[in-house]
């Protein structure tokens, strides 16, 4: 779950994040055809901390309907924006979060988090409530910033003088292994763990996951 804290920061940064540069392109066109090839044209995807809708808008003319949401309403408001200029049919965006549409009863073959996992408050139980939205043998697919793997100057002590300053949101932090426990202990099987960087050190697993039967 993800406090109104969480979701002023992001107000507040949505515009700059907006023009903000990919660090990792290659990298993240890996992810999305990575991606793209795990979804099939019938498929209800629902992608969780969409952000400004980039990733939202180059997916969902690959599936029957693509749900794109975010804590942040100003981030929100950029994606309709996009969506306006560049309109993909099927594709929807709201203000939501994985516990407020597991709590509406919405399912989804598919859901993705993409710099998601790391942010909310209670990972087990935001898993929880993506493994009750999910059908019977749907796929989690996430691609996640492990801090907890991360230069022990920035998890001890720049992260959280940032913080303090406004100047960083809330993150947990974990390593991969940590991730992967808890998302089989959520209900899920493993079906991947890659890397998709296209150089340096990887700290963001791309996991790829089926709710288990």
């Amino acid at each position: 779950m993800m406090p109104s804290s969480d979701a002023y920061f992001w107000d507040r940064a949505a515009r700059k994040y907006a023009k903000s540069k990919i660090a990792d392109q290659v990298g993240y066109e890996r992810t999305l055809d990575r991606t793209r090839a795990l979804l099939k044209p019938a498929d209800r995807v629902l992608e969780l901390g969409c952000g400004t809708g980039t990733t939202a808008l180059l997916l969902a003319g690959s599936v029957h309907s693509y749900v794109g949401t975010d804590i942040s309403t100003e981030m929100i408001a950029i994606a309709h924006e996009k969506h306006q200029e560049r309109h993909v049919p099927g594709l929807t965006f709201s203000k939501a979060t994985a516990e407020t549409l597991a709590a509406q009863g919405m399912q989804f073959d598919a859901v993705l988090a993409f710099s998601y996992l790391h942010l909310v408050r209670d990972l087990a139980d935001t898993l929880r409530c993506i493994h009750d939205m999910l059908a019977p043998g749907g796929l989690f697919i996430s691609k996640t910033p492990c801090i907890g793997e991360m230069n022990l100057l920035i998890r001890q002590f720049l992260l959280p003088a940032m913080r303090a300053v406004g100047k960083a949101p809330y993150v947990s932090i974990f390593n991969s292994v940590a991730l992967t426990q808890l998302v089989s202990a959520a209900g899920f099987d493993l079906l991947a763990n890659e890397s998709h960087a296209a150089k340096g050190k990887d700290v963001r697993p791309y996991i790829v996951a089926r709710k288990r039967a």
